[in-house]
């Protein structure tokens, strides 16, 4: 398991999911606890390397296990329930992925354990995506704003709360705030540690690259486009969410 852990915050994707099922094949019948939290780990590297589907399938086979063994609201289950819903997101299925992050975020917010405030940002940074994606973008700014003002530290989920915010005012086209908010955020990713900052590969150069576009400033737009683009397919490969999305981009600037 904590190879699996180790190769997964490394970066080596199809690595930790080769672990992570080994364990699971390995760990003993049906009460075993190990089986599951290694599947959870080989899910969250399946979404990593782009296979959405594949991915979320996981997560829905898993769900009832986690409930059964660890309970409803248990830090582990609601940890679950909010890797499956960002994955919900990734096929587009963005009212599923809000409805269940709001309620992660509701669930969080009721228990006491020291995961639990990290599990309600990210649940709360799945919901702003959601709205964002819905192009629910003042909504998306309100809650991304409340949840900087709740969340301090300077730490990842900081950073994609900034992400969030800065895809908001994009969506308005506000890109001048958007690209000082990237700005932001990217100052920010480079005092976060590597490990924790990898999920978050090419979103900065995305969010800029959005402003930048729609200030009228296309070969800045392009070259951050295209380190986004290069970057996401180094880190997650062609099918994954980030990199369709760069090369979208991409697209777009070529066209204009």
């Amino acid at each position: 398991m904590a190879q699996a852990t180790a190769l997964y915050q490394a970066g080596r994707y199809a690595d930790a999911e080769v672990e992570a099922r080994a364990v699971a094949a390995g760990s003993r019948p049906r009460d075993d606890v190990y089986a599951p939290l290694a599947l959870s780990i080989a899910a969250l590297a399946t979404g990593a390397q782009g296979r959405h589907v594949e991915a979320v399938t996981a997560y829905d086979a898993l769900l009832p296990v986690f409930g059964r063994i660890f309970g409803a609201e248990h830090p582990l289950t609601l940890k679950l329930r909010s890797d499956r819903a960002q994955a919900l997101s990734a096929l587009a299925r963005h009212a599923e992925c809000e409805a269940e992050c709001a309620a992660v975020a509701r669930a969080a917010a009721r228990g006491t354990g020291p995961e639990l405030p990290l599990i309600a940002a990210a649940a709360r940074n799945g919901l702003i995506y959601a709205l964002n994606a819905q192009g629910r973008h003042s909504e998306a700014e309100a809650l991304a704003g409340e949840a900087l003002a709740a969340h301090r530290a300077l730490d990842r989920f900081t950073l994609v709360l900034r992400l969030g915010l800065a895809r908001s005012l994009n969506g308005q086209a506000r890109h001048e705030e958007a690209l000082a908010e990237a700005e932001r955020a990217d100052e920010l990713h480079h005092s976060v540690p590597e490990d924790e900052r990898r999920p978050e590969t090419g979103a900065v150069e995305l969010a800029m690259a959005t402003a930048l576009l729609g200030l009228g400033r296309g070969t800045e737009a392009r070259t951050h486009a295209a380190a986004a683009h290069d970057a996401c397919l180094t880190a997650f490969g062609l099918d994954h969410r980030r990199t369709d999305e760069a090369r979208a981009l991409l697209d777009r600037i070529n066209g204009a």
